[in-house]
């Protein structure tokens, strides 16, 4: 019995997901095709020159632009940030640093503290639980 190795693929959609680029802005040919894991890590390990244009200039996709400007998805959205901007417009935002940026990048800190603290709470538990009870 032999077995035969099928070449894993991926939508375009998920490719440009797991790369951390914007689909629209890729080239025609990788919005068309399908993309194996193969090719996905050639395309991680040695990017094209399109590939490391549009991580560097952009347009970025939403879960970039939130990570870039400190805040998350739904805070984007809040401050109606809907599409997608180039790096030259998020450092844009970023000077003008207008009031729903501020306010989401604290509401972000303020919950980051909040897991901080409940990870901590958590592995005090469980330390207090590996304790022998006399």
């Amino acid at each position: 019995m032999t077995s035969h190795q099928t070449t894993q693929t991926m939508k375009p959609a998920t490719a440009a997901k797991k790369l951390g680029v914007y689909l629209e802005a890729t080239p025609a040919e990788f919005q068309e095709g399908v993309v194996s894991r193969t090719e996905l890590n050639a395309l991680q390990t040695e990017p094209p020159e399109w590939l490391q244009e549009l991580r560097r200039n952009g347009p970025h996709p939403r879960p970039v632009v939130a990570a870039k400007l400190g805040v998350s998805i739904a805070g984007l959205a809040r401050g109606g940030v809907t599409e997608a901007l180039t790096t030259e417009q998020i450092d844009a935002l970023k000077s003008d640093n207008p009031e729903w940026l501020q306010k989401e990048r604290a509401t972000q800190a303020d919950v980051r503290k909040e897991t901080v603290r409940i990870k901590e709470k958590k592995a005090e538990r469980a330390e207090q639980d590996r304790r022998p009870r006399s």
